[in-house]
């Protein structure tokens, strides 16, 4: 791989210039029409690459084929990033900043000096000594998350594209919006897709390979209190707000809640709360590994609801349970040949693989039960959704590497 020329770091620092963050209070698709300024350069890159079919549809996916060169009948395999950022902290104007030959030392953000990189809060950086690193300037995110892994997918289809002695199948590149929204599958087309298997390029620390994700509910709570003048309310109002407000201090402290768990423990989360005194809603997230203990902190939610609402007589209330995905372990565990080439793709790398869980979601999780067997690569983004994130150079040149191995896995 040494004879081959990397590109993702011009690309990425290119990208990441881009302001593509998703709006989850808008209903079109994608929610911000900036998306596909990405999507745009994305098209154009791909085609100047020599791919003939690179487009980008009306809802903001960009889809593309880097031809096989083998004959017979290989699985299609697809390489998946999401082009949108986080709307948990800003993405416009980004100002890159590449730390050449990082040695350990803090990494103090120019435009924020108080915003400072150090070893003892992402450990990770101790494997990055003589690395080039890039963060931000200290007043948004970088975007690494999943602009690292765009450049990767981007690098490795110029590689493929560039050297026909490298063999393999169709490829199928598939760039989704709206990923950090919970919608980046939405309008995904399976069929035009093609493909028999993909992999998201959306991991985090070098040599890490997810094939297992939460399994995700999302839970609705209206209270309808009891509303009357305040200065005429003694013994008759039942205040909406305060009845969520018991209801939230009622649930417990030290365990079911994103703040005292870990691995593979679930949890119940309120993620939003608006109301009055007539009426108050609050949306919960609930988690876990299992799909079946997601009933069970449903019927906990709706226990304790109960059991605070028997001192309102006069409110009533809604619970509203809806799935949003499942863990593709589900589905993986039924084709273990995905996560095997992934393996020893990365094995060729010369990585030791970090086979993880992730403790939340990706594209792979809804692409998986779509028809789209989906396990996730690493592309070296770290510190999501905040100012402190940051993504190391040559990370994502492995990663690059690691999807032209599992490409000659494959036609093998």
């Amino acid at each position: 791989m040494t004879t081959y020329q990397h590109t993702a770091k011009e690309r990425f620092l290119k990208y990441v210039t881009i302001d593509t963050e998703s709006d989850p209070t808008s209903s079109t698709i994608p929610s911000t029409e900036k998306q596909k300024d990405l999507g745009r350069l994305l098209v154009e890159e791909l085609t100047q690459m020599g791919i003939k079919d690179a487009e980008l549809d009306e809802w903001g996916y960009v889809y593309a084929t880097i031809p096989g060169n083998v004959p017979g009948k290989i699985p299609v395999i697809c390489y998946c990033a999401h082009m949108d950022t986080s709307p948990d902290c800003t993405g416009k104007n980004v100002k890159p900043i590449v730390h050449a030959n990082y040695q350990g030392q803090d990494l103090v953000l120019p435009d924020d000096n108080s915003i400072v990189l150090k070893q003892a809060n992402h450990p990770d950086l101790a494997a990055q000594h003589g690395n080039d690193i890039i963060t931000a300037s200290g007043t948004t995110l970088l975007g690494a998350d999943n602009k690292a892994g765009v450049a990767a997918i981007m690098s490795a289809a110029k590689i493929l594209m560039d050297n026909p002695e490298i063999k393999h199948g169709d490829i199928r590149i598939l760039f989704t919006p709206d990923e950090e929204i919970g919608r980046g599958a939405d309008k995904v087309d399976i069929q035009k897709l093609g493909a028999d298997f993909g992999y998201t390029i959306d991991g985090e620390t070098l040599g890490s390979m997810e094939d297992e994700t939460f399994s995700a509910d999302g839970a609705k709570l209206i209270v309808h209190g009891v509303s009357v003048h305040p200065g005429f309310a003694k013994g008759t109002m039942e205040s909406a707000l305060k009845i969520v407000s018991d209801i939230l201090a009622t649930l417990p402290k030290d365990r079911l809640s994103p703040e005292t768990t870990e691995g593979q423990e679930g949890f119940i989360h309120p993620v939003t709360m608006e109301g009055n005194a007539d009426q108050a809603q609050v949306n919960f997230i609930l988690r876990d590994f299992r799909t079946e203990k997601l009933a069970l902190h449903a019927a906990f939610l709706e226990d304790t609801i109960k059991s605070v609402m028997a001192n309102y007589p006069g409110s009533k209330y809604e619970l509203i349970v809806s799935e949003q995905y499942r863990n593709m372990k589900e589905v993986l565990d039924q084709h273990p040949e995905v996560v095997d080439h992934a393996v020893q793709a990365i094995q060729r790398a010369g990585l030791e693989v970090k086979k993880r869980s992730i403790r939340g979601g990706t594209d792979g999780s809804r692409l998986s039960f779509m028809g789209l067997p989906c396990p996730n690569i690493f592309a070296g983004e770290h510190a999501f959704h905040g100012k402190e994130e940051w993504v190391s150079v040559q990370d994502m040149e492995k990663s690059a590497e690691v999807m032209v191995h599992l490409a000659q896995i494959w036609a093998e």
